[in-house]
């Protein structure tokens, strides 16, 4: 699973990584324990005057389906399987045309004791601190509460797909669960909006994960990640 990650990059940074377009207006909160149901930024494609532009935008992490009584269910879907991802209803209509990458620096898991009594909080990153990116999606919500019009009334929210994690390796003693890496061309494939096979997108995605997250290295950090009022540059630092 994923339930928390870095991402601090500045706008300008992120957008020159993720070879994007952003609006002047675009502020980012840098933060080093990102949780669900925080701002958090995403990068999708959308068709616009017949051309195709890549944009990064701000969604709340944790997907509200457009039908949806109330945006608290987003609470419980800040992850989506990407076994079930085509068949629930929170994800299979965003699955089809509403595919977006969630980029983080890194992001965190916890490994039990051997004896199950406490649990040692990771740091999963690349080398060099390159981006990854995160298959995810993206909806948009409609407030029936708020008048027509009003600057807040439609919300944008997202989720990240998970996977089974590699049989061997230190991620395997990690957790069971993997979020899905998705490489620079993976990444292109998986945003096109106007690209209709799911199923063939999904399974090229998933086939390339592994390879993807084993070059990724684990780092032993401080049990403060594990308080999400805590959110400074040294929660990323090696235990020595």
């Amino acid at each position: 699973m994923c339930g928390r990650y870095v991402i601090a990059r500045a706008v300008g940074d992120l957008v020159a990584e993720l070879e994007a377009e952003a609006e002047a207006s675009l502020e980012l909160r840098a933060s080093y324990n990102v949780a669900p149901t925080t701002d958090v930024p995403i990068v999708l494609e959308r068709i616009i005057d017949g051309e195709l532009h890549r944009q990064v935008h701000v969604a709340k992490w944790g997907l509200v389906p457009g039908w949806a009584k109330d945006p608290a269910v987003g609470v419980r879907a800040f992850n989506a399987r990407s076994e079930t991802v085509a068949e629930k209803p929170t994800f299979r209509t965003a699955f089809k045309s509403r595919r977006c990458g969630v980029p983080v620096q890194g992001y965190y898991e916890w490994k039990k004791s051997p004896d199950g009594k406490t649990k040692q909080p990771y740091f999963v990153h690349t080398a060099d601190g390159s981006l990854i990116t995160f298959a995810g999606l993206y909806e948009w919500w409609k407030d029936p509460a708020k008048e027509d019009g009003a600057p807040d009334q439609w919300l944008l929210s997202c989720t990240i797909l998970t996977m089974a994690s590699p049989p061997e390796g230190e991620l395997a003693t990690l957790h069971d669960r993997l979020p899905v890496p998705l490489s620079r061309e993976s990444l292109a494939e998986w945003l096109d909006p106007e690209n209709k096979e799911t199923q063939p997108l999904l399974e090229s995605a998933l086939a390339q994960a592994w390879d993807l997250a084993g070059a990724w290295e684990l780092d032993a950090v401080s049990a403060a990640v594990g308080n999400v009022r805590n959110d400074t540059p040294e929660l990323i630092v090696p235990l020595t």
